[in-house]
């Protein structure tokens, strides 16, 4: 049975067998006819709120807040059209983009171009937040749970915020887009580190499709509104990149429809666990390290039994990579119980170390190999098993669990959530 893999840029073709195979992808949603009509139609009729011209005032400064290259949410097809809604009452010169990189490194002036497309690249000011720039940061308040929150200070003193994203599940706060295109998109370092820190990551209810209960997704949401005259654009998108919906409005009303939206499109109920799980991370941009490839494998193993295997192909063309200190946390310890440990100290705080905290959990309970364009001694050393032919290992791996073993692949990776029925 031939599987089309998301996979870099390119994607992946393999055979697997079908007789021991299970498919998991979201339900495919067709894209719009026409993209900018409805996004449009969203901004003037919105969820929650009046339409964007009429919520608009004329002396505004506007910030827009939009997703970093690590995210494949289509800014370049967005942005225009939303540009010339607000500048039907706001002129260009008081509009700024706001390049929401949380912790994740600055972009690459070819990459923020590709981003938001040419025109807007060449005529509107962007500023590519930096969370590690303690004097680009103000203090805004505390979320409900004690964490101080600390924004870009130039985007909150913008008096009209618009919020662009897109919503998909995510693996551990809940679902993307919405507040977190303020929280962790735009906050320094030390809110972020506070929020993401090992208690809240270790929580059972710090998951995919999880918002109310969740920690982190409520310390998000609280950092969120702390913020006056916000309003939310989100879109969603299907395996083509294409865009499906369009939820514009109120923060919370308008971000809760689109969540919801998601969950019957992308969460996938299976009856029971695989010995062997075949992950992708969405291909490009999602799959373009290690570090976001976790996503991929976190979206696995809901439904890998203990013992099990995970096979993850990402093209990791970004490497482990280098921001924060994910690296040397793995680098650094010897197994994953070591790297846990470490992380669970009393007082313990390193920037990623939620991403080596969650990759370690799932290390003790699964095996995990990956497939990409890295060599081999660089996958080691982030603990995972090299995989050069994801055929070949998928069959080994059937061959030695036995008669009866079973394989489920998700070709879209986190863009499918699958969980067990029971």
């Amino acid at each position: 049975m031939k599987i089309d893999l998301a996979y870099g840029r390119t994607g992946l073709t393999i055979d697997l067998p079908a007789e021991r195979t299970t498919i998991v992808e979201p339900r495919f949603v067709p894209g719009l006819p026409d993209e900018a009509e409805a996004l449009r139609e969203a901004l003037r009729n919105p969820i929650g709120a009046p339409p964007l011209t009429q919520w608009l005032r004329g002396d505004d400064t506007v910030g827009i807040s939009i997703c970093d290259i690590t995210r494949p949410m289509p800014s370049a097809r967005v942005l225009p059209v939303l540009l010339a809604e607000i500048e039907q009452i706001v002129p260009r010169e008081r509009i700024t983009i706001f390049n929401g990189t949380g912790t994740h490194r600055a972009n690459t002036e070819e990459e923020l171009r590709r981003m938001v497309g040419d025109h807007v690249f060449e005529n509107y000011r962007i500023v590519t937040h930096d969370a590690r720039d303690t004097a680009s940061l103000i203090a805004v308040g505390h979320t409900t749970s004690g964490n101080e929150v600390l924004l870009n200070a130039e985007f909150v003193a913008c008096t009209a915020k618009i919020l662009t994203g897109f919503i998909e599940p995510h693996f551990f706060a809940g679902f993307s887009g919405g507040p977190k295109m303020v929280m962790p998109a735009l906050a320094g370092l030390q809110t972020i580190m506070r929020n993401h820190g090992a208690r809240n990551i270790g929580d059972a209810r710090a998951t995919w499709g999880i918002t109310h209960g969740n920690p982190i997704w409520e310390e998000i949401r609280d950092s969120a509104l702390l913020m006056t005259r916000a309003f939310n654009l989100n879109v969603t998108l299907n395996k083509t990149h294409a865009i499906t919906a369009v939820f514009a409005g109120d923060l919370m009303a308008s971000h809760t429809a689109g969540c919801a939206f998601v969950h019957d499109t992308a969460m996938q109920a299976v009856p029971r666990p695989f010995d062997v799980v075949l992950t992708t991370n969405s291909g490009y941009p999602l799959d373009l390290n290690v570090y976001q490839a976790i996503k991929g494998i976190s979206a696995a193993a809901r439904v890998c039994r203990d013992g099990g295997t995970i096979i993850a192909a990402a093209e990791c063309w970004d490497g482990i990579p280098d921001h924060g200190q994910y690296r040397q946390l793995l680098e650094e310890g010897a197994t994953p119980d070591a790297i846990l440990a470490r992380i669970t100290a009393p007082d313990f705080q390193m920037p990623d170390q939620w991403q080596a905290q969650i990759q370690a959990l799932i290390q003790r309970r699964c095996d995990v190999h990956l497939h990409s364009s890295l060599p081999d001694e660089i996958v080691r050393r982030t603990h995972l098993t090299p995989c050069p032919d994801i055929e070949a290992t998928v069959h080994h791996l059937l061959d030695r669990a036995g008669p009866d073993a079973t394989l489920c692949v998700l070709p879209q990776g986190p863009q499918t959530i699958p969980y067990l029925s029971g």
